[in-house]
């Protein structure tokens, strides 16, 4: 069972009893095709619910039926395996409520939710409805874009085109199939693309605005979305304005689409993301990002290159396939056989896991039914919290290496080490004490059921086995179990407190889980 334990805590947000006791009775392979199989949470309908409900209309946080139900989902949705990737996905291609502005009611929820659909999708697909994204047009301001304008000087907003290159296809260094740097003659790594090719491509991203709407004049330009009942326009696909949309040469990464005065943005657009998508980099560059999120910091270059070749080709021809590419993430043996892990493997948990896992562990309900917690973002909080990233880079970077340490005398990555400092650790352990003790969320709605723990309270090895396994995946020292144990028998039952001296026992083994270094570093 400690094997399904580890397999969900990358595989989901973290594992449950029954989800353990259920893979142990099965195999990965069933257990991946049952989780492609179940319907995908979806965010917009519990957005809209919330709406149009009264406390809306009195309530001026705009993304509050959002968040709640991103919660819920990631909690305790059955497609457990989907919100785990399209939070994966979220982090890649990030899109942050943060600077959102007045697009926050729900744009945000369409977006997750087509994250989440293309989950299990194609790769060329995805990078499509990324780009046409009204959210995403929002946040990289390529949503009314305009064409270039030669007698005033005014060139195509070139945000989109830079990102989307960088961040979410094919990186800034050429890379063979296994992820690590070509170098040119001068042993230096060789770029991807230059200014010239941000310029050529950002053309491209020209004369797509709001959808649901005619593609008129009036209705093409950002502002129109500042509007708080702004309808469909927020979460369907932008749409093409003809008289906006670049008709000069379009040059970008070895591609030329000629200067044309009926240009077609569609099919530009189809031209540019088909370059992208076949590009040498796209497969290694996007499979070890996945690999990051999941599974590990620090994959090999072998890992990388199974992974990159699935994307390639999924064994019947089709490239893209994340289906394929999820599976060959897990399913590797790089990230199943735990006892040829290197000291090395693993990954920093970030916050919002652990907090996530928690909530999953100990089946975390909400007493109002609707998960009533808002951000967690705050620095006096987790400073994380889902779609609400600082910028396009999201809270960390995939390839961020420590200033000194260990980590950096090695030269390893460890993405989310970046968000990770005295104040955040601090803050970490006071978060999840007051979660721990009194709840989560307005009026402390959600709860924790501490039951099955509470069972073993009398008993401090079997309590400590208990976390040991559910939390960790038996991964705590012998010196940290130790620890644990001795908290946990300093505090005596008596005869008429018995009920609360079992409680205190768990919270206190809980809390010192959750706070362990071998938790702490998922393996």
């Amino acid at each position: 069972m400690p094997e399904a334990s580890r397999f969900l805590s990358q595989a989901t947000f973290g594992a449950t009893q029954p989800g353990m006791e259920s893979l142990t009775a099965s195999t990965y392979g069933a257990w991946l095709t049952q989780q492609f199989s179940i319907p995908q949470s979806l965010h917009l309908p519990n957005t809209d619910a919330y709406l149009a409900s009264d406390e809306a209309v009195t309530d001026p946080r705009q993304q509050v039926g959002f968040i709640r139900s991103m919660w819920k989902s990631f909690t305790a949705g059955p497609d457990a395996l989907r919100q785990r990737v399209a939070f994966a996905l979220s982090e890649i291609f990030v899109a942050s409520l943060s600077l959102l502005s007045g697009h926050q009611r729900r744009s945000p929820s369409a977006y997750l939710d087509m994250l989440g659909r293309n989950a299990f999708g194609n790769f060329r697909t995805l990078i499509e409805d990324v780009s046409l994204s009204p959210a995403m047009g929002v946040f990289l301001s390529h949503l009314a874009n305009e064409k270039e304008d030669p007698a005033t000087g005014r060139t195509a907003d070139e945000n989109y085109a830079r990102e989307i290159m960088q961040l979410f296809t094919i990186g800034l260094n050429q890379l063979n199939m296994d992820g690590t740097l070509k170098r040119g003659s001068d042993g230096q790594p060789i770029d991807t693309y230059t200014n010239a090719d941000i310029t050529g491509l950002a053309k491209v991203f020209t004369g797509f605005s709001w959808g649901a709407l005619p593609a008129i004049e009036k209705n093409y330009p950002a502002v129109l979305g500042l509007v708080k009942n702004a309808g469909d326009r927020e979460v369907v696909p932008m749409q093409v304005y003809p008289g906006h949309h670049s008709t000069s040469e379009k040059s970008f990464l070895g591609v030329t689409i000629p200067s044309n005065a009926a240009a077609d943005a569609m099919s530009d657009l189809t031209i540019a993301l088909d370059t992208l998508f076949l590009h040498a980099n796209t497969a290694p560059f996007f499979s070890k990002q996945l690999i990051q999120r999941l599974v590990t910091s620090n994959p090999s270059p072998a890992y990388v290159g199974r992974v990159a070749a699935v994307f390639v080709n999924n064994g019947a021809g089709v490239r893209g396939d994340l289906k394929a590419v999820v599976s060959a993430v897990l399913l590797d043996d790089e990230a199943r056989n735990f006892a040829a892990l290197t000291p090395v493997a693993g990954k920093l948990r970030e916050p919002v896991v652990r907090l996530i896992q928690w909530m999953r562990a100990f089946g975390a309900t909400s007493a109002d039914g609707r998960f009533l917690m808002g951000r967690t973002v705050s620095p006096a909080f987790l400073g994380q919290s889902p779609m609400i990233a600082p910028s396009v880079f999201n809270f960390f970077r995939p390839g961020y290496t420590p200033s000194s340490g260990k980590t950096a005398d090695l030269n390893l990555l460890a993405p989310e080490a970046q968000i990770t400092q005295e104040l955040s650790v601090v803050s970490y352990v006071n978060f999840m004490t007051r979660a721990i003790n009194v709840g989560l969320g307005d009026n402390n709605d959600i709860q924790p059921d501490f039951s099955p723990q509470l069972k073993l309270a009398d008993d401090p090895d079997a309590l400590v086995a208990n976390l040991n396994l559910l939390i960790t995946a038996n991964q705590l020292g012998a010196t940290t179990k130790a620890l644990i144990r001795d908290a946990i028998a300093s505090v005596p039952i008596a005869t008429d407190t018995a009920d609360r001296d079992r409680l205190n026992r768990v919270k206190i083994a809980v809390l010192m889980t959750m706070v362990a270094p071998e938790y702490l570093v998922q393996k």
